[in-house]
């Protein structure tokens, strides 16, 4: 019989109570400390991978490929389990039950320093590269090694510390507690238990003060008031919601769909693929004039703060440098490219038909897309809420999410990282 959450915890002057919280406590601080070093590190590549790509222009063409290239080989040489995103490996995870050696595959304290390290080398490497899957999946490998070290009952090593970190991990990143715990819900865990899911909130609060402390930020992005006038004004809804929707549905029916044919190729094909996608990358960049490469921070920066003109063209742009860079298997999240994508669809979705003030669509449309790609609508308009400060247009935020979601089944009639994921769990199960 496996030991209750209420026996472990249930007194102030518990021994073993005291020695989780401070287990908790602690794997919550390091995961904001690695969280906060994987911002700064990426901060810093992308500066760097930009200012080359200016001064060596045709050097480039040979960086980012062979850069890729080496990225995918240390991965797969030495870190398999953190390739492409962390989100569908954090799922992985939380499928195995009763098997911890099993689960190091995913979610462990090496994946952890691999993930920050690669992640950055393919910044480096002028990848469209985000930092929520990488977060999700150090915080869940942090705190999944902690809980082992400290010899945790089962009862929170099959669920909790992996709940407790990758939510503390997506709230650190990007200044979002509250969308740290929908996502938990909505794309992890489905379902929490009452102390489980207050083990969580505490590491969330503890790794999000730990991040604000060293990036000193506590709003992701600081968005302009917006506001959506009535009458005509709500037509912006259904139209930032059907095109984000769609939109990202597309990207996500593509990343599946080429994924397949490219997952399974091996050996000097793969290798061949890899630099292929590298030079994608590169010609990207270059006719973006830099715009496509990294992870798209500065851009929805300027997007959502309405400080410099944008090209019509960098959605498409940047959604094709960020589908060639997962494709390619180098550790990259999904989330901020695709919030800076939607931020840049809603601009043009404005210069066409301005239904709404600009901030209110670039927001709406930023919103539709994200829960279009991952078809998490909850997460979305919380998110994009709370990393805003925008809570007046919570009721719009909401009813964009929902609308994107439903248009995006249109093309994948599951979630994309269910998706993703089943190759994992398929893997492991013991052959027939």
């Amino acid at each position: 019989m496996e030991p209750s959450t209420s026996d472990s915890s249930s007194s102030l002057l518990s021994a073993a109570g005291w020695k989780q919280r401070l287990v908790f406590w602690s794997g919550a601080v390091l995961v904001g400390l690695f969280i906060s070093t994987l911002t700064l590190l990426s901060e810093k590549a992308v500066a760097e991978v930009r200012l080359f790509a200016r001064q060596y222009p045709r050097e480039f063409f040979f960086l980012c490929p062979l850069g890729l290239a080496v990225t995918v080989w240390l991965t797969e040489r030495w870190f398999p389990g953190a390739r492409a995103s962390g989100v569908p490996q954090v799922k992985a995870a939380l499928a195995i039950s009763h098997d911890l050696k099993l689960r190091r595959r995913f979610v462990s304290f090496d994946i952890a320093v691999g993930k920050v390290i690669l992640t950055n080398l393919g910044l480096l490497s002028g990848a469209s590269a985000g930092l929520g899957g990488p977060a999700i999946q150090i915080g869940a490998s942090i705190m999944t090694a902690l809980g082992k070290a400290a010899r945790f009952p089962p009862h929170y090593l099959e669920r909790g510390f992996i709940l407790a970190g990758s939510a503390a991990g997506f709230a650190a990143l990007f200044s979002a507690p509250l969308a740290g715990i929908i996502f938990a819900i909505e794309e992890l865990g489905r379902s929490l238990e009452e102390k489980i899911g207050s083990l969580v909130l505490t590491a969330i609060i503890l790794a999000g003060m730990t991040a604000f402390v060293i990036l000193n930020h506590y709003v992701f992005l600081g968005a302009r008031q917006v506001i959506l006038p009535p009458g005509r004004g709500w037509l912006a809804i259904p139209v930032c919601g059907i095109v984000g929707g769609l939109a990202g549905g597309i990207f996500s029916y593509l990343l599946l769909r080429l994924g397949r044919r490219i997952g399974g190729v091996t050996g000097r094909r793969r290798l061949v693929w890899v630099l292929g996608l590298g030079l994608a990358i590169a010609w990207l960049g270059s006719v973006s004039q830099g715009l496509t490469l990294g992870t798209g921070y500065p851009m929805l920066v300027q997007i959502v703060t309405d400080t410099a003109p944008i090209s019509v063209w960098y959605p498409l742009q940047k959604a094709a440098a960020t589908l060639a860079t997962a494709l390619s298997g180098v550790p990259a999240g999904l989330f901020v490219p695709s919030l800076s994508i939607g931020a840049a669809l809603g601009a043009d979705l404005h210069l066409w038909f301005p239904l709404a003030p600009f901030s209110t669509m670039v927001l709406l449309t930023m919103c539709a897309y994200f829960s279009g790609m991952l078809q998490t609508p909850m997460t979305a308009f919380v998110l994009v809420m709370e990393m805003t400060d925008t809570h007046e247009l919570l009721l719009p935020l909401m009813a964009s999410a929902f609308i994107a979601t439903g248009a995006a089944k249109l093309f994948n009639p599951r979630p994309l990282y269910d998706t993703l994921t089943e190759p994992y769990v398929r893997d492991l199960r013991p052959p027939a």
